[in-house]
């Protein structure tokens, strides 16, 4: 079974996330698509425009298989530390 990660905020999630979900399963041929996604904070510590569950929800409607969340100590943190963590939660 191939899966494949998408690390994202989906802040609030838009046409173009969607587009995101159908192209990373069309291109990898990925059996499922999964989700590494902040809570309900997001980089720069501000508060999620919609809390997690809306954002969960919306993704697994238009593609994803499953949501992961990104521990909040990693998803307020730079871009760098936050992708990070995103690659460590997908390789394990």
């Amino acid at each position: 079974m191939q899966a494949c990660a998408v690390i994202a905020e989906f802040n609030p999630f838009h046409n173009g996330h969607q587009y995101l979900l159908e192209q990373a399963r069309k291109v990898t041929k990925a059996d499922l698509v999964i989700v590494i996604m902040s809570g309900n904070f997001v980089q720069r510590g501000e508060p999620a425009l919609i809390n997690k569950w809306e954002r969960a929800r919306v993704a697994i409607n238009c593609g994803a298989d499953l949501v992961v969340e990104i521990p909040t100590e990693y998803a307020i943190d730079s871009a760098k530390e936050f992708a990070h963590a995103g690659v460590e939660i997908a390789q394990n």
